[in-house]
């Protein structure tokens, strides 16, 4: 029997949207109770967990997939793990809904100020990575949403299996299991469906590669938080503190090759450059990595065995792989020119010990996320206390940088009188 994609997708939207209306007046306790249950059960069930994922990952490897997918999709013992303690880190987190802020006396004597909501549906969109399905059901339930989740056809079977979990957990504090709602149909035309059901769905949340974003730009009728790349830089300043600069620019590209937010590209202030980069190679050297330099910075590393001339796609290239751009600025002003011309603005570093430097990388740096003496690889909701993600955005509207529980809220307005008029 022929699943008919539009009905399926109609009665997804339309049990979401009640949903989330129960969501949205359901109390903290109910919500952190959830959370609990649901971090209680990955534990619980996490070989369960671990022959799903295998059974994506065997399909994986067998359709081709590349090794940075390959990455993505894996679900390891700390994977687990960490999504089990992001839920608990959200348990902990006050919770926004309902917050009154700003309210001020008008001299008629009514009193205006904002309280945060729920933002409703959210349809998130996403490429292997399972743990993203227990992120983002906890950030809406703990938010007060409802949510879509449509995850790759490579990890269909961990999520369901987690899926099943979700589900668990919300019938047991009480809550709709519909609040979370995984599409197990793999068909590409539920994506078209749920980008353009207008009349279920509040925002759309994509988390995947720069083709499944640019067809969602295309294509969607529903709001998008997003970002499409992460073209991410670190600048290593001639006042850096060397030790540093080594353990930042190493970490930035070798700790993950397929994330958004590893180093694509390494700026180097001239100066130091001739001291810098050799010991920066020896790194690079016993992890395979390939570095693309501009000319200045290949007549230093000559003999580097896996080295290649830059060319000007490499400055706006994510490579998601052990591929690095290196180039040799003069100083601040044009790392700083070259980040803002080329950045994705996601996140982008400096080393530096140079205060004043630091403070100015920070204001005049227009990405997401801006560092001083860290990896790029800590730009993440989990790292930044938010307890998980649901994406990172480099729009500059709504919500910025890693999104969690406050990037899926609005405000409203709401106003206290007694019985006044306007005159």
């Amino acid at each position: 029997m022929t699943l008919n994609i539009e009905h399926y997708m109609n009665d997804i939207g339309q049990r979401a949207r009640k949903a989330s209306r129960a969501m949205a007046r359901a109390d903290t306790a109910a919500k952190n109770r959830a959370l609990s249950l649901i971090a209680a059960a990955i534990r619980r069930d996490a070989d369960t967990l671990r022959a799903a994922n295998q059974q994506d990952l065997a399909a994986a490897r067998a359709n081709g997939l590349s090794d940075a997918m390959l990455d993505r999709l894996t679900l390891s013992d700390k994977a687990i793990a960490t999504m089990a303690e992001g839920l608990e880190q959200i348990v902990a987190l006050p919770d926004p809904i309902g917050e009154i802020s700003n309210m001020k006396y008008r001299p008629t004597g009514i009193q205006v100020g904002q309280m945060r909501v729920p933002l409703g549906v959210i349809g998130i969109i996403y490429e292997a990575r399972p743990n993203v399905t227990v992120d983002a059901a906890g950030l809406c339930i703990k938010s007060g949403n409802a949510t879509i989740l449509r995850g790759g056809s490579e990890a269909i079977h961990c999520n369901q299996a987690l899926a099943k979990l979700v589900k668990e957990g919300l019938a047991g504090a009480g809550l709709p299991e519909d609040a979370v709602q995984v599409v197990e149909t793999t068909d590409r035309a539920a994506v078209g469906a749920l980008i353009t059901m207008t009349e279920y769905v509040d925002v759309i949340v994509p988390r995947g590669g720069k083709g499944l974003i640019e067809r969602l730009i295309k294509e969607s009728k529903v709001p998008m938080i997003k970002h499409l790349d992460g073209i991410c830089h670190v600048y290593i300043d001639d006042k850096a503190d060397q030790a540093k600069a080594l353990d930042v620019a190493f970490n930035a590209k070798c700790h993950r090759y397929g994330t958004c937010n590893t180093m694509e590209t390494l700026l180097v202030a001239r100066a130091i450059a001739a001291d810098v980069l050799p010991k920066l190679a020896e790194l690079y050297r016993a992890k395979d990595v390939e570095l693309r330099g501009d000319a200045e910075s290949r007549a230093i590393l000559a003999g580097y065995p896996l080295l290649k001339e830059a060319v000007e796609e490499d400055w706006s290239t994510e490579y998601l792989a052990p591929i690095l751009a290196v180039k040799i600025v003069a100083g601040m002003d044009e790392a700083i020119d070259h980040i803002n011309t080329y950045s994705s603005q996601h996140t982008d570093a400096i080393v530096t010990e140079d205060y004043t430097r630091a403070m100015r990388f920070l204001r005049e740096v227009d990405s997401a996320s801006v560092m001083v003496n860290a990896s790029t690889r800590f730009a993440d909701g989990f790292e930044y206390g938010l307890g998980a993600e649901i994406g990172i955005s480099n729009d500059k509207l709504h919500a910025r940088g890693p999104v969690g529980l406050e990037g899926l809220t609005s405000l409203k307005y709401v106003v206290l009188g007694q019985g006044q008029v306007r005159q």
